[in-house]
């Protein structure tokens, strides 16, 4: 009797620490306008068709997040990890990037006017060429964890 309850009960367990731990964190479609969510865990976290103006995303490790059109104006994203993050058609006018790092990041469609990048690492993100033009106008900084120059991260 015990045996069936025991084999349940861990295969239970089993499925639940075999869970991403940030398979919770689905902020898609939301106002979430000044929010902070600074120097949090928000890996894999979605944030499609959200509004996240004037958000506080600063020291937060977002590695892998979806921010698919996404409205991030003049957000703070500074000292983050956006390692693999999903940018695509995003809106980031205004946006603090300084000293993140993006390496590995899908931004093609996004909009960046006004940010600042500084020290920001781009190192294999995808991102139009016109956009890129942009941001090699204003590369400028070393990123302070992998010591890479904005500009030759984004080739300029």
């Amino acid at each position: 009797m015990f045996k069936p309850l025991l084999l349940f009960v861990s295969s239970a367990l089993f499925f639940l620490y075999s869970l991403p731990a940030s398979a919770a964190l689905d902020y898609g479609k939301q106002s979430l306008i000044g929010v902070d969510f600074s120097n949090t865990d928000l890996k894999g976290a979605t944030f499609y068709l959200s509004d996240l103006q004037d958000a506080d995303f600063s020291g937060s490790d977002l590695q892998g997040a979806s921010f698919f059109d996404a409205k991030l104006e003049n957000a703070n994203l500074s000292n983050t990890n956006m390692r693999d993050v999903t940018m695509d058609a995003a809106i980031l006018n205004g946006a603090n990037l300084s000293n993140s790092i993006l390496e590995g990041a899908f931004a093609y469609n996004a909009k960046f006017e006004n940010v600042n990048i500084e020290g920001a690492d781009f190192t294999d993100v995808l991102i139009s060429n016109d956009v890129k033009s942009r941001l090699c106008n204003i590369a400028d900084g070393v990123n302070s964890i992998t010591n890479k120059k904005t500009s030759d991260s984004l080739e300029c």
